[in-house]
C-alpha cells in the first residue's frame, strides 16, 4: 500500500486552503482603508467644519448639482458637520468592525452602503466612472457582504463556542 500523497493530492489542499483564505486580503485591506479613512476624517479640522477649504459643507456644495441623488447632498448639506461626524465614525466601525471579524456581513454592509452614498454623491460624476473609487469599494464590499468573516474572526470563534455548547464538534 502506498502512503506517500500524490502530488495532485498536495496541490488540491493547497486550493482548498487558498479558497478559504481568499477573502482575507480583501477584508485586510477594506479595513485598514475605511480605519485610515475614519480617522484621517476625525483629526482633520478642516474637513470637519461647514464652510471654508477642505471643509465637509464646501466639498457636498460642490457635488449637488452633478450628483445622482440631489436630496442626498441637501439632506448633508442640514448639519454637514453632523454628517462629516456620522461618515467618519461609520468608516470606522465598518473597519474595525471587518478587521475583527465581527458581525462581519453587518460591517461589509456599513461599508457597502457608505460607498455607495458616496458613489452617489461625491464621485458620481468622476468621467470616465473607472476614476470614482467609490464604485470600486462597493463591489469589493460585496463578496464580504455575502460570505462573512469566517476565518479568523470573532464571529468564527463565536460560533464555534456555539456549536461547542450544543454539541455539534
Amino acid at each position: 500500500m502506498d502512503t506517500h500523497t500524490s502530488q495532485e493530492e498536495r496541490s488540491g489542499d493547497w486550493r482548498d486552503v487558498a479558497t478559504r483564505y481568499a477573502l482575507l486580503p480583501l477584508r485586510i485591506f477594506l479595513g485598514v482603508t475605511f480605519v485610515y479613512a475614519g480617522l484621517d476624517k476625525l483629526t482633520d479640522s478642516a474637513f470637519l467644519k461647514s464652510a471654508g477649504s477642505g471643509s465637509i459643507g464646501d466639498l457636498m456644495r460642490s457635488v449637488r448639482d452633478s450628483s445622482a441623488i440631489p436630496a442626498l447632498v441637501d439632506l448633508s448639506l442640514k448639519n454637514p458637520v453632523g454628517f462629516a461626524y456620522a461618515i467618519a465614525l461609520g468608516e470606522l466601525a465598518v473597519g474595525i468592525g471587518i478587521l475583527l471579524g465581527l458581525f462581519g456581513r453587518i460591517a461589509a454592509l456599513g461599508g457597502a452602503l457608505i460607498s455607495l452614498s458616496l458613489w452617489l454623491t461625491v464621485s458620481w460624476a468622476s468621467t470616465p466612472y473607472y476614476y470614482g473609487n467609490d464604485l470600486a469599494y462597493l463591489m469589493a464590499w460585496l463578496p464580504l457582504v455575502l460570505a462573512g468573516t469566517p476565518l479568523l474572526s470573532l464571529d468564527g470563534m463565536l460560533r464555534a463556542r456555539r456549536r461547542r455548547a450544543h454539541g455539534y464538534l
